[in-house]
């Protein structure tokens, strides 16, 4: 009868090597994340060509639920929406946490160049008092 508490040194071994091996795969799915988003340098193995096509699409998917985020931040840019929200997805090093905090921080984008008005002030809570 074996001890229930002690260690199969095998056991052991195959838990470190898995545990390895998960660490490995996380760091090479980072790798892959940041060359998509952020055009970090491709992970060896990789296929330039495909990664860029893949890239462009993702700023394509994330350009057009911005665009209906929103649509005075699309209509700002206007027909430059293309390139303009390329080079504002070039610009970042990770991309937002969201899509709506990508749109917010892309029309702050175009606001900084002057492509889109400041907002309006938000009228105060005692101005519906007011005549």
């Amino acid at each position: 009868m074996t001890d229930r508490h002690s260690t199969d040194p095998a056991a052991v071994a195959d838990a470190e090597e898995l545990g390895e091996a998960r660490r490995r795969l996380a760091e090479a799915q980072e790798q892959v994340v940041a060359a998509l988003v952020a055009g970090a340098e491709l992970p060896r193995g990789f296929d330039p060509e495909r990664m860029r096509v893949q890239a462009s699409s993702l700023v394509a998917k994330r350009r057009g639920i911005v665009a209906r985020i929103r649509p005075d931040a699309a209509a700002a840019a206007g027909p430059d929406l293309p390139a303009e929200f390329a080079a504002y997805a070039r610009s970042r090093s990770e991309p937002p946490p969201n899509y709506r905090t990508d749109a917010d921080d892309f029309a702050a984008w175009l606001r900084e160049r002057g492509r889109m008005p400041d907002p309006p002030p938000k009228p105060r809570w005692w101005s519906r008092f007011l005549p």
